[in-house]
Parts: structure tokens; sequence; C-alpha cells
């Protein structure tokens, strides 16, 4: 097969993890003949001191122009609390996900058997935790209007709005995804007190007559929070809006024992683009200390996602192997253990596809 991947690796850690997914995706084109070709463009604080515009046209050209992105981190503490910052890092992910029409994050929580010990969770709570979320990413709270201070700064506003449209196409997604797993889906809001949950749970319970085999709940979001640590494995896909799901998807990754460890997809009518759910982590930039993992997961999405499941399944192995040798990062280390770098578990995993 012949790919075109755009590559926007970003801030901080981006970068050194995305150059890792690469050397991955380069050991999978070699075993299994594929030609795999890149293309590199800047997006976040790097695009801001380059062109001004943390998402610019020329970025967006680039993605439009391949077949799949592979995305690293955005953030940088120069622009975080500065008042005379106009344009923030964060303001291209946004910008990137509406252009491309993102509009479904499936951020896959599964704790690796060899990580059992290492999760703040009792083994036997979290063993055996396997279940997806899929977030609502284009609309929400986060891009809702009004948005703003007053003039003489007494009170700020954030507002909330959703369509029937935009509920519908991603619940849909989450009733089809629960259709190729073990077929159950959990709509988690906030009905008793939001509108906009309200209209959530409307458009869910219409749906559900046309999907007869999945059993179908609906959970309160600060429920849901405990029950994602109380019981993890109760879980198989969960729906939810864009900031409800990116409060729920950190909490969760515990469960793996580390944000380093989860990918993601993020599905639209355009494009689709995968990355880490993890930031820029700015403290650890150029220090080769980051854990690659989630990003080189990541790239297994990518590769299963245009239909090459044995490459994708290849690269899940690997990862599993240094899992169990202990090739793993800082992040993952136990007291006494050998910590490797970034670029050593790059490297490990990719001589063992």
């Amino acid at each position: 097969m012949e790919l075109k991947i755009a590559l926007l690796p970003g801030d901080g850690i981006g970068p050194e993890i995305i150059d890792q997914a690469v050397g991955v995706l380069n050991a999978v084109e070699a075993k299994f003949g594929h030609k795999f070709t890149y293309t590199k463009a800047l997006v976040g604080a790097c695009a801001i001191d380059a062109t001004g515009n943390p998402y610019p046209d020329e970025t967006h050209e680039i993605c439009l122009a391949n077949d799949v992105v592979l995305f690293g981190a955005i953030g940088d503490p120069k622009y975080d609390n500065n008042p005379t910052s106009k344009v923030r890092p964060e303001q291209g992910l946004l910008a990137m996900r509406k252009k491309l029409g993102l509009f479904a994050n499936l951020r896959p929580i599964q704790l690796f058997a060899s990580l059992a010990d290492r999760s703040p969770l009792k083994k036997e709570v979290v063993d055996g935790a396997d279940f997806v979320c899929v977030r609502e990413l284009t609309s929400g709270m986060y891009f809702g209007e009004p948005q703003g201070r007053d003039e003489a700064n007494t009170y700020a506003v954030d507002t909330c709005k959703y369509t029937r449209e935009e509920i519908d196409r991603i619940v849909r997604l989450a009733f089809d995804l629960a259709g190729k797993r073990r077929g159950h889906l959990t709509v988690v809001d906030k009905a008793n007190v939001l509108e906009t949950s309200r209209l959530w749970r409307e458009v869910a319970q219409g749906i559900a007559p046309e999907y007869p085999n999945i059993k179908l709940d609906y959970m309160f979001v600060d429920n849901a929070a405990m029950q994602i640590i109380r019981q993890p494995t109760y879980f198989d896909v969960v729906v939810t809006e864009n900031m409800f799901g990116d409060i729920l998807t950190d909490e969760a990754s515990v469960i793996s024992g580390s944000l380093g460890m989860l990918p993601s997809a993020s599905i639209g009518s355009k494009v689709a683009l995968f990355e880490p759910i993890h930031g820029s982590y700015p403290q650890a930039a150029g220090k080769n200390i980051a854990n690659p993992m989630a990003t080189i997961l990541s790239a297994a999405m990518l590769l299963e996602h245009v239909g090459l499941t044995e490459e994708g399944a290849a690269v899940r192995k690997a990862v599993d192997k240094a899992l169990t040798e202990g090739v793993v990062t800082e992040d993952l280390a136990q007291k006494g253990e050998k910590c490797y770098s970034t670029s050593e578990v790059g490297e490990y995993i990719a001589s063992q596809i």
C-alpha cells in the first residue's frame, strides 16, 4: 500500500515522540512491503512563532492533501496566562479539529497485563478493563458563543451549544462501534441539570430502536467519574459531549498506569487524525525522557484505520513486548529498575516489528 501521512509534531515533546512513531512505521513499511511518505507541517506555538497563526493555511492544505494525519502535541508555557498573548497554541488545536471536521474522538482505555501493578488502582479493580470513550470534538463549551468577559472584567461567560445533527452523528458512530465490540453503550450526560444534556438524551433515545441488539444505558457525568474508578470493567463504549469527554478520559488514564500509554483517533468527514492524549509536557522537552508509547499506539490505530490490521497488530505486539521486558521510560519504571530513554524505547519497539 502507498500511504501519504501528514506529520504535525507540534510543541514540547511532540517532535521526539513523533520521531519514534515514524521509526516504528518505517519498520512496518520495510517488513510488510508498503510505501509510506511523510510531509511535515507546523502547528501550535512553533507555528505562532513562525507565522503568527497556530494553525496556518499551509498546514491545513497539507492535512487535506494526505491520507491521514499523525499529530504530536500543542502547548508552550510562554503563552500560558500571558495577558499580552492574543493568540494561544491551543486555538490551533480547536481550529484544526473544526476545519478538518474531526467531530469524533475515539480514546481506547485498556490495561496492559504487564502494567497491572503500576496502576494506582487495585489490580482486581482494573483487571480486564477495556472500553472506548467516544468524545464529541467540534462543539459544546469549547466552541460556544458568546464567550469572553465584559469590559470591566467583572464576569466571564462560556456557552454550551449543541445541535440535534451534531449529537445524532456522534451517537450513531458510538452505536456502530458498540455493535463491533461487546454491544453495550453508555451515554454520559448531566440531564438532571443541563438543557444540552437533555437534548443528548432525547436524541439517543430516538436512535436506540434502530439498534435493538445494543444494550443502552444512561449515566450522569458525576456518577460516571466515580464508576470509571470504582468498576471500569462495567464499560464497553461511552459516548459524551466535548468537555465531559476531555475530563473523563484523562481520569481514565490512571487505569493503564500512565497518561503516556493512551492513544486516540479523531474521525471526521475529510481526513482522520491520530494523536496521544497527553499534552506537550514542556518540562521534558529535549531531554529524551518522554514515553513514546501512546504515539506509537496511535500509529497502530492509524494503520488499522486504513485497513492494515495485521500491521497494527504487529505494532501492538511489539509495544507489549517492550512492556513485558521492562524497556520503558521513567514514568513506567519501578523503583530500582532501569529507565530507558524515549529513543531507546522507540528503537526497541521498531526492532521487534
